[in-house]
């Protein structure tokens, strides 16, 4: 009986063991698919250690989910703004989506339908060393996941289009993938895309007339599938090292880059779109270059100072590790975060410059509720003039003496009426750690929108002793104009000082600004200097005023959390719908000027709709004409906020959008 009862579980393990069988013979081969296509690693995985620029949407679906929630989205898919949508579509299509396709011979649709995971473009060093010799290599990678079977289809349709159409197309192999290889000379590039990057003017070289002409390198496009991965790049030794990260070799990758690490792990992890910039290679290779560069006798350099390592050393870029940018969006907001890697050891120049104390930088109380921008600096004056004199010692002796020569004029000027005076004691010695600018909306359908009524105030430990400063300064460089004058309000000082216009270098138009007076007074702990009369006045008034404050904006708090921390010395607001109203009141009554294509208006839509920048041809394809009044958009703008911080490892400035309430809908239970 104890045998018949060990007999009796046989049949049932032979059965458990054929069914084991069946379901390895047919799923067999399904999952040694799956063992063979491993996902496809994330581009820092991916790409060389040699990398000097990578964009990239780590996951596209994901991106763009993401994206259609935001405001911006919204705002360009609203029907009000259909109207102006169509238009610009159909400008789309005509002149650009559509040549394109045909000169491609290919089907746009079909490629975008395959974005499935990363979309990663990328610029790897490859042997450049800063000459045209051997180029950047460019890189475009794009995983169809899912949808590898049909990237394979594609590819092989456009070989066969490409052929068809007498395009030389030859087949290179790469660690056993076949990439199609097409040349990239004038014949072969789209006409529609030589329209948007016009060929460059020919440039000779006093004293090289006689030199050999060097022949352009050889330029070519790879398109090539592993696995799921659309590999499309100009070299083939970037396509292999691809290949060779796909395959989990050991030859380095971006990963590896010890300032690539850091700023991934600080601002890339959680981030649906970044991008980073090598740019200590970038400038050792450009300054190695031009130190190379031998003198020419037949064009000499005229000024001794004008060297590009010099100039480098002096402004700071030599310290210059990285850039990054990531973006971070939640139902709450969109978070821009901008980061440059100037390790404190070795920041000079310009990036001493930026570097404020890490002091309060909220709104002040005097600061208006209607204000449209603010900006609140708390840099040291006296700090940073010792840095600006340093740099420009750096850059050149010479202009440190130019400097004290005007410097002591201007002293022997103002001691004509005040012996005593010292520039460098009664000026930059009054000079605090706090600098304040706002704006207000400009007043009425008459004003004039680019200069709408704003003030700017400089903190100092003395400031009417600072303001009397000033005056002998602006004596100085007003002596054509006049004199400043002088006025009492409330029992202040003002000083109003007719200033010449002033000219730019490389200013469009004679002058960069036209002649106005700059009216001043000191009040508050503050210098406040303005252009315009009534906006000096109340600020001059606003300790009597019972009006709103800006930092009482309901919002304000929570989204300024957001950008700044105890190590923030910059702080900023901008009321994007008032702002906003007033551009879209300028387009609606100037849809035909040309210069509205080239203002700051257009750059302001632009952001608004998340429309690139782009050159003249696609301005000429915004009709605002056909814009809606700003009262039909309105719910999709609200306010941004920004802040500056620096650390031993660089300087981070910080953007934050907040979601229109609006906009917000109740969280689904």
């Amino acid at each position: 009986m104890d045998l018949n009862s060990t007999r009796r579980p046989e049949p049932g393990g032979r059965l458990c063991q054929r069914a084991l069988l069946v379901f390895l013979f047919l799923c067999g081969p399904l999952l040694s698919g799956l063992a063979a296509a491993p996902p496809v690693p994330p581009p820092e995985k991916l790409l060389p250690d040699d990398t000097l620029f990578v964009i990239t949407a780590t996951d596209f679906p994901r991106f763009l989910k993401l994206w259609q929630n935001t405001p911006q989205s919204q705002l360009w898919e609203d029907p009000a703004m259909k109207p102006f949508k169509d238009n610009f579509l159909a400008k789309w299509r005509d002149r650009l989506a559509q040549p394109l396709e045909r000169d491609l011979n290919l089907k746009l649709d079909s490629y975008t339908n395959l974005l499935q995971g990363q979309l990663t473009f990328a610029i790897t060093r490859n042997g450049w060393q800063g000459s045209d010799d051997t180029p950047p290599g460019l890189l475009f990678l794009l995983d169809a996941k899912g949808k590898s079977g049909k990237l394979k289809k594609d590819l092989a349709e456009l070989r066969r289009k490409w052929v068809d159409a007498g395009k030389t197309v030859r087949v290179e192999t790469i660690r056993g993938i076949d990439f199609l290889a097409l040349p990239m000379d004038s014949n072969n590039v789209p006409q529609t895309v030589r329209r948007f990057f016009p060929k460059p003017l020919p440039v000779q070289e006093l004293g090289a007339e006689n030199q050999p002409q060097k022949s352009p390198p050889e330029s070519k496009l790879l398109l090539g599938q592993a696995d799921s991965l659309l590999i499309a790049a100009t070299s083939t030794a970037v396509a292999e090292k691809v290949l060779a990260h796909l395959a989990h070799g050991d030859m380095p990758a971006l990963a590896d880059n010890p300032a690539f690490q850091a700023n991934h792990l600080a601002l890339f992890r959680d981030s649906p779109l970044y991008a980073w910039l090598n740019a200590k290679t970038c400038i050792d290779v450009l300054l190695r270059k031009a130190a190379d560069k031998p003198e020419n006798p037949e064009a000499p350099t005229p000024y001794d100072f004008i060297k590009p390592d010099k100039i480098a050393r002096a402004v700071g870029v030599t310290g210059l590790n990285a850039v990054a940018v990531s973006l971070q969006v939640s139902n709450d907001g969109a978070l821009f975060q901008f980061f440059l890697g100037v390790p404190e050891t070795g920041r000079q120049g310009l990036f001493k410059l930026l570097v404020g104390e890490p002091k309060e930088a909220d709104p002040p109380p005097f600061v208006p509720a209607d204000a449209v921008r603010f900006q609140r600096w708390r840099l040291d004056g006296q700090k940073t003039w010792a840095a600006f004199e340093k740099m420009l010692g750096d850059f050149s002796p010479q202009a440190v003496g130019v400097l004290n020569f005007i410097i002591e004029t201007a002293n022997a000027n103002a001691r004509e009426k005040d012996p005593g005076f010292d520039l460098r004691k009664n000026l930059v010695g009054n000079l605090g750690d706090d600098v304040i600018r706002y704006q207000k909306a400009p007043r009425g359908p008459e004003a004039d929108p680019e200069s709408p009524p704003s003030i700017c105030l400089i903190g100092s430990p003395n400031p009417e002793q600072l303001a009397a400063a000033l005056k002998n300064v602006l004596v100085f460089l007003g002596q054509q104009a006049g004199a400043p004058s002088e006025r009492e309000f409330l029992g202040r000082k003002i000083y109003s000082a007719p200033l010449p216009p002033l000219s730019l270098p490389f200013a469009s138009g004679a002058a960069s600004f036209g002649a106005f007076t700059l009216q001043y007074a000191a009040s508050g702990g503050y210098v406040a200097f303005s252009s315009d009369a009534s906006i000096l006045e109340e600020y001059l008034r606003s300790s009597e005023s019972q009006a709103k404050t800006l930092r009482e904006l309901p919002g304000l708090a929570a989204a300024a959390e957001k950008v700044t921390g105890p190590a923030t010395s910059l702080f900023g607001y901008q009321n994007q719908a008032e702002i906003m109203r007033a551009q879209f009141d300028v387009w609606k009554k100037n849809p035909g000027d040309p210069s509205a294509a080239d203002s700051t208006s257009l750059n302001a839509l632009r952001s608004s709709l998340g429309v690139p920048a782009a050159g003249q041809e696609v301005r000429t394809w915004m009709d605002f004409s056909l814009l809606p009044t700003f009262d039909k958009v309105s719910k999709y703008f609200y306010f941004s906020v920004c802040g500056a911080a620096a650390n031993i490892d660089g300087l981070t400035l910080k953007f934050y959008l907040p979601a229109p309430p609006q906009l917000k809908t109740a969280p689904a239970h």
